[in-house]
């Protein structure tokens, strides 16, 4: 049996038009960090290197582990000094991100030694890591539609719905992108929206 996480794990399902609180479990991602427009060559090449390495993995657990999956979609973290960047200016030369793909619990740590290894020729291994996300309780709700449309939904995410349920922003923006960008219609592009809250009056989420 191939095991799909995206529907195993709750967080990985949204809706559009409505914004769900989930809670996501800490889980493990390759990352990769960068700084600017994700149309220019560095986010670009922390893509091909995060997939190669996926991919290994992958194989590897299938092969040594006899645990075959479905590797994951590629998801990122987006964050500024000043959030109306990606609302209203969209000026994505001020964007700071990090790309990543989320990996199995189960994946032993020289495995991902050996994926990096043998992915020798992938332009950002020197920027990839292994580390464990905690995001807690979210906000999140699915866009359907170009990347640039993304700006109204996530306004009124930020000022309406979370302030409406008595919670604040806390962590990073939290892009998953369900469909491949190369085989999409861009208005086709199905992507889920994620954004870690706490209690408006103070807490950890």
């Amino acid at each position: 049996m191939k095991t799909d996480l995206k529907r195993e794990l709750a967080a990985y399902s949204a809706r559009r038009g409505v914004f769900d609180v989930v809670e996501v479990p800490p889980l493990r991602y390759l990352m990769i960090d960068g700084h600017g427009d994700p149309n220019e060559q560095a986010y670009a090449d922390a893509v091909s290197t995060l997939f190669p390495v996926a991919y290994k993995l992958k194989f590897m657990s299938k092969k040594e582990l006899d645990r075959d999956y479905v590797v994951m979609p590629l998801e990122a973290l987006w964050w500024s000094d000043d959030m109306t960047t990606f609302t209203t200016d969209r000026d994505k030369s001020r964007w700071d991100w990090t790309a990543m793909i989320l990996v199995p619990d189960w994946t032993p740590a020289d495995h991902v030694e050996r994926a990096v290894a043998a992915a020798s020729d992938a332009p950002a291994l020197d920027r990839l890591r292994l580390e464990t996300l905690h995001e807690g309780r979210c906000v999140q709700t699915l866009h359907l539609g170009p990347f640039d449309e993304e700006g109204p939904v996530l306004a009124r995410l930020h000022d309406e719905v979370i302030p409406s349920r008595g919670l604040r922003m806390t962590g990073r923006h939290h892009e998953v992108y369900l469909s491949d960008i190369r085989r999409t219609d861009p208005a086709k592009l199905r992507t889920i929206l994620r954004q870690p809250v706490t209690d408006a009056a103070g807490g950890d989420a």
